[in-house]
């Protein structure tokens, strides 16, 4: 089976569109664009893919830590597919994994900050060009 028989060439038109369309879209749209237009082009999708997670979950679910949570785990996995693909992409998922670990500090939950806290040490100690842990969503 071709992997270009799964996807939804509707889908990814109007994704596109809805991208290269004049004005600023809604971080909600962004991700929803980005979860589509993943499937066919990640190596140019999952890194606007992850930060765009985390903006709409602080954005829109700052009162909602569930939703919070659910979203920058979203964002983890996109940076770790990512790194998967070009390991030169490590400052993506460690800042997918400090954003992800604020969240689980808030929710007061030291079992899994631990094993975050020990998944971000193991990245910083293998060194692969980290630099600062941070994302400027603020202009986006």
């Amino acid at each position: 089976m071709n992997p270009m028989e799964n996807i939804n060439h509707d889908a990814v038109l109007r994704a596109r569109v809805a991208l290269l369309g004049s004005g600023t879209l809604p971080v909600r749209e962004r991700v929803a664009a980005y979860r589509v237009l993943v499937g066919v082009s990640p190596l140019a999708y999952l890194p606007l893919l992850a930060p765009a997670l985390f903006a709409y979950g602080r954005q829109e679910f700052g009162h909602r830590p569930d939703i919070a949570l659910a979203l920058r785990a979203e964002s983890v996995a996109a940076a770790r597919r990512m790194c998967a693909l070009e390991p030169e992409w490590s400052q993506l998922l460690l800042t997918a994994l400090v954003h992800y670990g604020e969240q689980v500090a808030l929710m007061d939950r030291p079992a899994e900050l631990a094993a975050v806290e020990a998944e971000i040490d193991a990245l910083v100690r293998s060194g692969g060009g980290v630099r600062s842990v941070r994302w400027d969503v603020s202009s986006r």
